[in-house]
């Protein structure tokens, strides 16, 4: 087949080796008639094609990626193709959070023998990706600096935890210490605003144990390093539902975490705070009622109302009581029975693909690439072995460009598909206020939508849902190709 409108745009193919690569293989030699354009990549399997190959090509400047397999149950590594295709339908429904249209992406199964279907496939797909054009290339884009702000509705009512049960924690925390090595919680930092993570080991430590608004860090992330030794650790309901993923992938063992737990009526997002009191040289006091927080910095007065001032994970949370605890106080949180969009992922949504691109162009020009939101993520525990520090093979350079910095993003999103657990650590670590969370909760919808409404991190028995597949997909459906 003549080239369209006489010019090539550049599409990659990855294909099976035992089953599409011949049936490619099988048009060829039988002089099928189908387009140039595409660049085909043999590799073992499709289960073997992991998304960033795919995302580091779009990002890159192909104007299409086609992944084809043997058909499901023909696979000759028996379940590669289904791995596969849960991976890649995630990925299809994630990448137009970047901007990119999912239209550009397809997957599909041609056997050996297939040569017709093969060449009606790669047709139609070429087809598709002309009609579309040339992909926008990301370095060439506007970057979109000004965005609207998002109305915030909570789910529950969001509190300061003033009448928290924080007395009789204490005391069944020291009746447990004896046989801990440490309890893991929060204490005062170095003024009434702030907290630090500690690490009680004595009865006094325990007695410097706080709870409130001011405890947005996640002390799951600090469980791992205690692996062997039996901890005891203090959580809200998003904290504990990381403690469960780790559970789940077998990184902790539950005969060596004890929980402590209590209500959590939301913490503060402490860089809006910040902006908020500006520049000041002591905290003099922090007074808590019911709903809001007054902060006297330098003899000044400021007051913050948790509905207006909470982390926008607390606006969507639907678990402020934890899902897994041994010893837990204070009465159940009410929730609203009704879905909710977290506003990072409602801004995104409101913006058109273009914009998208625009944005993240724009959010990544602030990046540093100072990886403390992969430091602080407690289910990022590869660091021995990181995507970005490996130089063979060489995924990731050190150019201080927007397009590698959202390419890391992008593999750490992915890679915690399935598995984030929403807690916004690497968003709240974030130094220059990038909203990468955006990424983690499209990834955590889409395998919401996909996997019979699976959240990570409350079922200590379930399987993660790409780590596990089924032969028929029930929300997943198979490309026909007519």
């Amino acid at each position: 087949m003549p080239v369209l409108e006489g010019k090539e745009l550049r599409i990659v193919g990855f294909l099976c080796n035992w089953c599409s690569y011949g049936g490619a293989d099988a048009a060829g030699v039988g002089r099928a008639v189908q387009p140039t354009d595409l660049r085909i990549i043999r590799v073992p399997c499709s289960g073997r094609v992991d998304p960033i190959f795919i995302v580091k090509a779009l990002l890159n400047g192909a104007d299409g990626v086609l992944v084809s397999g043997c058909h499901p149950r023909d696979c000759h590594y028996s379940a590669g193709n289904f791995y596969a295709r849960r991976r890649l339908e995630v990925l299809k429904q994630f990448l137009p959070v970047l901007g990119i249209d999912e239209a550009r992406f397809e997957y599909t199964w041609v056997g050996a023998s297939e040569a017709q279907l093969w060449q009606h496939v790669v047709t139609t797909f070429t087809n598709r990706v002309h009609a579309l054009g040339k992909a926008p290339r990301f370095d060439a884009v506007e970057p979109l600096l000004k965005i609207a702000d998002m109305a915030l509705t909570a789910l529950r009512p969001l509190g300061t935890g003033k009448n928290a049960a924080l007395p009789k924690l204490k005391e069944a925390i020291k009746a447990k210490l004896p046989e801990l090595e440490c309890v893991i919680g929060w204490q005062q930092g170095y003024d009434e605003a702030r907290t630090v993570p500690l690490f009680a080991r004595t009865p006094q430590d325990v007695d410097k144990f706080v709870w409130g608004p001011f405890n947005v860090n996640n002390p799951a992330v600090y469980l791992p390093t205690f692996r062997g030794k039996k901890v005891g650790i203090v959580v809200k309901g998003c904290d504990a539902r990381s403690v469960v993923e780790l559970l789940q992938e077998n990184l902790i063992s539950r005969e060596d975490v004890i929980l402590f737990a209590m209500p959590c009526e939301g913490t503060l997002d402490m860089a809006r705070i910040g902006e908020k009191l500006g520049r000041y040289t002591t905290v003099d006091a922090v007074v808590c009622d019911e709903a809001s927080i007054t902060i006297t910095a330098d003899g000044k007065e400021h007051r913050f109302c948790m509905a207006d001032f909470a982390q926008g994970k607390c606006y969507g949370c639907a678990t402020p009581l934890a899902a897994l605890s041994d010893v837990s106080f204070g009465a159940p949180v009410d929730v609203k029975p009704v879905s909710a969009t977290p506003p990072e992922l409602a801004l995104l949504d409101s913006l058109s693909l273009p914009e998208r691109m625009s944005f993240w162009r724009g959010q990544m020009g602030k990046c540093l690439r100072c990886y403390a939101c992969r430091n602080a993520c407690p289910m990022c525990v590869c660091r021995d072995y990181c995507v970005s520090d490996s130089r063979d093979p060489h995924w990731m350079s050190q150019l201080a460009d927007e397009r590698e910095k959202l390419f890391f993003q992008t593999v750490h999103a992915f890679h915690l598909a399935g598995r984030c657990t929403g807690c916004g650590e690497c968003q709240r670590a974030c130094p220059v206020g990038i909203p990468i969370l955006a990424l983690r909760q499209q990834i955590g919808r889409v395998i919401e939508q996909l996997f019979e409404s699976y959240k990570a991190g409350t079922d200590p028995a379930a399987a993660p849902p790409l780590l596990t597949y089924m032969p028929q997909e029930k929300n997943i459906h198979e490309r026909g190709w007519k």
